[in-house]
Parts: C-alpha cells; structure tokens; sequence
C-alpha cells in the first residue's frame, strides 16, 4: 500500500501491556509548571534502563485543575504496579516537591476512566513525612490531600492516584532518503500524535535514533543497536532491510492508556509522515514475530482508514468503498 509517494510496509508494531497514571501539576505560572513537569519526565525514555516511560501528555488552562492554577498533565508508565509506585513517589518528591509553588494531584477519575482500573499508589501519603509532624491533611469531596510546609508556603499533594492498566511499544520506523527528510516526517508525526490524548512519546523530542532489537552478542546486555534499520550497515549485516537510497531511518515510540489511543497515535503518525515529502521512502515498524506483546498494530489496516478517510473528505463525506 502506498500513500502519496510512501510505501507502506505489511508489518505489524508491537506492544505490550504496562501500568499508568496521570498526574496533573500546577503552578503559580505556566513556567513554574513546566519546569515541574520537564524535570519529572527527565530520564524517563524506556523501562530498560530508566524504571519508567513518562512525558507531558498537555498543557491545561487554570479554569480545568483542581486549584485553579495553570497546569500540566504527565503521563507515567512502568511494568508493574509496584515500579509505577515507586517511581512516581521518588519523581513527586525529588521534582515537584522541589519545585517553586508546585503541587500534585491524581488525573485520574475512576467513574470516567477509558483505561482498565488497576491499582491506587500512594503519593502524598508517602511525602508528607518530609513535613516531619508539621504536615497536616484535609479531606474535600472524599479526597484527602496533604499540605506539607515548604519554605515558599505549602506543598499541597493529593494522598493517592489511580492507575491503570495501559499499552506500551506502539512504534513506527520512518525511512527517509535523507536525515533532513527524516526529521521533518518524524517531527511532524509527532506533533499529529501529541494533539491527541491519552498517549506519549517518550524519547527526546518524540524521536528514537536508537531503535534497539533484544539481545546482543555481548553477555549481559538485554538490548543492542537494529542493525536491520542502520543505513551504514545496509549490505554489511545480512539483516538489512533498507536499500541505497535509504539514508537515515527514524523511529517514534508511543505509550497510551488503551489499544485504541495508540491506534490513534499511530494513524495520525502515518498520516502526518507520509505527508511530509518526497523523502519518505517507507513506514515500518518494529515487531517480535508476535512473541513479545498480544497488541498488534497492523500498518497497511491503519493506513487503509487514511486512505478511507480522504476518499470520504473528497466526496463530501459519502461512504467509499475502495480502499
């Protein structure tokens, strides 16, 4: 399947289960917010080596948050509940604690919930010893929150969040004729994703250089380089999927609360990349021959829902049966 001048590979991305939460940061100015939120999310790209996925989801206006201040909502993802526990404590703590007129509340609500209820983790009761006897809690509309006194006021955190069960490792791997057109199919792609919710992508600025296949010929490392998807290997490796016209390959990660957020994601990446130029070659995405998650992301049924779309959208919005 082709859209515009981009192949579209017949693979499948696939993605496996994790837990998640959304917590919403406020502060006395979107700044202040931000740093909140950009320092909780550092170091968060992969469960490999960083304990969890985590990234900004959006930004919220201070009529939408619970203190009526400018917020910023962040998605965390882990393997288990007790990694997603543990890393939202030791995050909350070290970067929103921290942080100048901050404050912490859970972002999800049990009754609304799209995602599978999974487990609730301790936040403010936890931190709220920091306050060493001096912290005091209220409970407002059957929530307990914690006020524990910091040098610029109070640290304001709400005792618990809600989890959920949730999907990581939808991907896409982007084949450009060059680097430029690669980064302007990725950075595109991920703008698309990210005005959707419920999903992140969590590596710098939404992009992977470093796509990674499991295994090595070296003892003890989990994870080496995709040497199928490097171009300076393209006739060297006898894994190559790429061509001489191929010069830079790029990939996208996406983490969401339900299969069909990441769906979502995915499509509006395919639809974004595809649209970018001449220089995208192909999408394709990484996948384990089904072994590592039961989510399967199939590229050409994705993209056929693009294709479906246009042909509604240039007939006005009557049914098309070609695909």
């Amino acid at each position: 399947m082709q859209i515009n001048d981009t192949l579209i590979d017949d693979t499948f991305a696939e993605a496996f289960p994790m837990k998640a939460t959304r917590i919403i940061i406020t502060a006395h100015t979107p700044r202040w917010a931000r740093a909140a939120a950009d320092s909780l999310t550092g170091f968060a790209t992969s469960v490999i080596d960083c304990g969890c996925e985590a990234g900004i989801e959006r930004e919220i206006a201070a009529d939408a948050t619970p203190d009526g201040r400018p917020g910023i909502a962040v998605l965390i993802f882990a393997i288990s509940s007790k990694e997603l526990a543990k890393q939202i404590t030791r995050r909350v703590g070290q970067c929103v604690l921290t942080c100048p007129t901050a404050a912490v509340y859970g972002g999800i609500d049990p009754a609304t919930s799209s995602a599978p209820l999974s487990d609730v983790a301790p936040l403010g009761g936890s931190l709220r010893f920091f306050g060493d006897g001096w912290q005091i809690s209220k409970v407002l509309g059957g929530v307990r929150y914690w006020r524990v006194p910091v040098m610029d006021g109070e640290f304001v955190c709400e005792e618990t969040v809600q989890t959920v069960k949730a999907i990581g490792g939808g991907n896409l791997l982007l084949l450009a004729r060059d680097l430029d057109s690669a980064l302007a199919a990725a950075e595109a792609a991920v703008a698309a994703m990210h005005r959707l919710a419920n999903v992140i992508t969590p590596f710098p600025g939404g992009v992977v250089r470093s796509g990674s296949k499991i295994g090595s010929k070296y003892k003890g490392a989990v994870a080496s380089t995709n040497d199928a998807f490097c171009p300076t290997l393209t006739g060297l490796s006898q894994r190559s999927e790429l061509d001489a016209n191929t010069g830079c390959v790029l990939e996208i990660v996406i983490d969401g609360l339900t299969d069909a957020d990441v769906g979502a994601a995915m499509t509006a990446g395919i639809a974004a990349a595809s649209a970018a130029g001449s220089g995208v070659l192909r999408i394709s995405a990484g996948n384990y021959g089904g072994k590592l998650g039961p989510y399967h992301f199939r590229l050409r049924e994705l993209a056929a829902n693009i294709v479906r779309r246009k042909a509604d959208s240039a007939a006005g919005g009557a049914p098309d049966s070609a695909t």
